[in-house]
């Protein structure tokens, strides 16, 4: 029979018997508080109050206070303790423990106000309130006037009040409190001696924390997990592992906790595929260690593999949270895949979470960055609060597109709703102006960061740079360089040498010879500086660069392309044969460029840069990996009528430029692509950025 309908028929019979003994009402209010049987708890209650059952001791109804407390039934724990002939500290600390529980503080302080007589339990359940609600300066006042009223604190005291110095960052009280530890011997209490490695750890007195964890001798899991975490919360995931192997050769087996932060360190270090594989070993996985693969692969450049263990997240009916499903929009925003983004929004809305502000933000962020602003628009307008990121990815996003006048009326509205610009609003409204080269406009609001009490940073200096680059400003570029209260750094440098012309060689020349210094394994100074000293024919200069390139060991980075198709992701690099339909991409290629040709589109062979024949030169531009990824959505869909999507990590050449919105005419299709400058949308032969990017 089970446990609850025995304890029925209990209070059944004493109900049909009348009145029974102390040590009876004892035996069966306990049974009622392990059962956690309100019902029978209250029937119970009511017998006594009927009878007129006076307790010799404060025990029973302590015990009912309990049980009403953890129940969350407050009014009747109020109730049994008002009632009461007689209390004691028990009494006054089970109806503390209750408000507590319910995050009462008001009452909870009213409580402890008024008793009578407290012992170390009543300023235990304070300290240990506050320091696990974020008041972790009053858990250490109250730990303070514990002391002073004369109380020995207890090791829940230490340990509550060690969580909050670790909360506050407060290295100094910390060991404060570490010293009266040691002076009342309670340190080689395990549970005291793991909160006190965790306060230095987190605190980032790392060696001092691993110096107490090694002299530990009954260590557990928790105190292996505390040292494992403090390394990765510092960046030194070397460490975290090193110490991962130390745990595996001891008798101890790691938890989900353990591996959750090694999977994490594994991330730091960029070592994926380990962290693959003992997730995919992991006998049992949770949330957390769900979310830590997903991030992890986000941060690491692998967002189509975060895409794909999201699926498999799915279909094992994993619980989604905000933070993992924020991690996949993010991915989806990253590789532009607007199909997935709409499938993760589905899913916010499934769960419930349509209202988180995290979420919402970063779905802002992915319909922009698939050029779906009239999406973002909507998301970013239905959001019941807003904040100054959700404003800050709605204003990029249109500045981006090439929507830069609604990009600049959105940033007025946000004033006039009381938001204040941050540094990041400032770079979205001068990529705005950049993508619309309008100067006058790009000072004003270069001039505003100041006027807003806030100090220009280096990521608005690089957009001025840019906007005076582009505008044919190169010498009031370099004035404004040489004018910054900021020491230049390579970004700077590398925006100077990428706005410099075939006229600006002393100025690129400048820039180049700095990042030569600052990145001399960078290949892209390199490459930038040969290429203009090639669109002036000055052929041994490029072959000095290169020279020089070569003997630096500077490596260059793959260019590609990608497009979604058909749910999946195909990336391309010029002149790319890899693909397992090869052969129909370059005929379809092909036949649209001989198509594009009759039309007026003449490839402009001059931008290829080397000094070779003119096949070789149309050959090469040619088969640029954007022109393989449109050929190849093509012939997936050739009759389709969504907007192709494509997305190119370095900008965008003049020739595919031209050819887009050649190709574009031809298809009658919408072509809308990314490169790592802004968005084209490319339609009826027209381009959104107005030939300025």
């Amino acid at each position: 029979m089970k446990v609850k309908q025995k304890l029925h028929q209990a209070i059944d019979l004493l109900y049909s018997n009348g009145p029974t003994s102390f040590d009876d009402y004892t035996r069966l209010v306990l049974h009622c508080v392990r059962a956690n049987d309100f019902i029978q708890a209250k029937r119970l209650q009511s017998h006594m109050e009927l009878h007129l059952f006076q307790p010799k001791d404060s025990f029973i109804h302590n015990q009912l206070i309990h049980l009403y407390a953890k129940l969350g039934r407050l009014a009747d724990a109020q109730n049994v303790f008002d009632n009461m002939t007689k209390t004691d500290v028990y009494s006054w600390n089970a109806l503390l423990s209750a408000y507590a529980k319910m995050d009462m503080v008001e009452k909870l302080h009213v409580v402890f106000d008024q008793m009578p007589y407290r012992d170390s339990i009543s300023y235990n359940t304070l300290i240990a309130y506050f320091a696990n609600n974020g008041n972790s300066g009053k858990a250490l006042r109250v730990l303070m006037r514990m002391q002073e009223e004369g109380f020995q604190p207890t090791h829940h005291s230490y340990v509550n009040a060690l969580q909050a110095c670790s909360q506050l960052l407060d290295l100094r009280h910390g060991k404060q409190i570490h010293g009266k530890i040691v002076v009342t011997k309670l340190g080689e209490n395990t549970f005291v001696r793991n909160a006190v490695t965790d306060m230095y750890a987190r605190c980032g007195d790392i060696d001092r924390a691993r110096w107490l964890f090694d002299r530990m001798i009954n260590k557990n899991v928790v105190s292996w997990n505390l040292m494992i975490s403090g390394y990765v919360k510092l960046g030194k995931p070397d460490e975290c592992i090193h110490l991962f192997d130390e745990m595996q050769l001891s008798t101890l087996k790691p938890d989900i906790v353990t591996f959750s932060n090694v999977l994490n360190a594994y991330f730091q270090c960029g070592r994926v595929d380990d962290a693959r594989n003992i997730f995919s070993k992991l006998p049992k996985i949770d949330e957390i260690c769900w979310t830590t693969m997903i991030v992890g692969y986000a941060q690491n450049g692998r967002d189509e593999d975060s895409l794909m263990l999201f699926g498999d997240m799915l279909r094992r009916n994993v619980k989604l949270d905000n933070y993992t499903i924020s991690s996949v929009i993010s991915s989806c925003a990253k590789l532009a895949s607007l199909h997935h983004g709409q499938v993760v929004h589905g899913k916010v809305i499934l769960v419930g979470i349509e209202k988180d502000m995290l979420v919402l933000s970063a779905l802002v962020d992915m319909y922009s960055k698939c050029g779906v602003t009239l999406d973002a628009w909507v998301v970013f307008e239905t959001m019941p609060i807003k904040n100054i990121i959700t404003w800050n990815a709605m204003i990029l996003g249109y500045a981006q597109n090439g929507q830069v006048p609604e990009a600049l009326a959105l940033y007025e509205r946000m004033q006039q709703e009381n938001f204040k610009p941050d540094n990041i609003t400032f770079v979205a409204v001068l990529s705005a102006c950049i993508n619309a080269n309008t100067v006058k406009e790009g000072q004003k609001y270069f001039d505003a960061i100041s006027e807003q009490g806030m100090t220009p940073t280096l990521d608005h200096y690089a957009c001025m740079v840019t906007l005076l680059g582009r505008s044919g400003r190169i010498d009031k570029a370099v004035d404004l360089i040489q004018g910054m209260p900021h020491k230049p750094n390579c970004r700077i440098w590398s925006t100077l040498l990428s706005v410099c012309a075939k006229t600006d060689l002393k100025s690129a020349e400048l820039a180049a010879n700095y990042l030569f210094e600052f990145e001399p394994h960078n290949a892209g100074p390199y490459i930038m500086l040969s290429n203009l000293y090639a669109a002036c024919g000055r052929w041994k200069d490029v072959a000095v660069v290169r020279s020089l390139m070569k003997e630096k060991s500077a490596k260059k980075f793959a260019a590609y392309s990608w497009v979604e198709v058909g749910n999946e992701v195909h990336r391309f690099v010029s002149e790319d044969h890899s693909h397992l339909e090869a052969g129909k991409i370059y005929g379809e290629l092909n036949r649209l460029i001989s198509i594009l040709q009759n039309i007026g589109y003449n490839p402009d062979i001059n931008i290829v840069l080397h000094n070779v024949g003119e096949k070789e030169k149309f050959r090469s531009i040619s088969y640029h990996s954007e022109k393989l990824a449109l050929a190849f959505a093509l012939i997936r869909k050739p009759n389709g009528i969504e907007p192709i999507r494509i997305i190119k990590n370095i900008r965008v050449c003049d020739d595919c430029h031209v050819f887009m919105k050649f190709a574009s005419i031809t298809i009658g299709r919408p072509i809308i692509m990314r490169d790592s400058n802004r968005f084209h949308h490319f339609f009826d032969g027209k381009c959104s950025c107005k030939d300025n990017w």
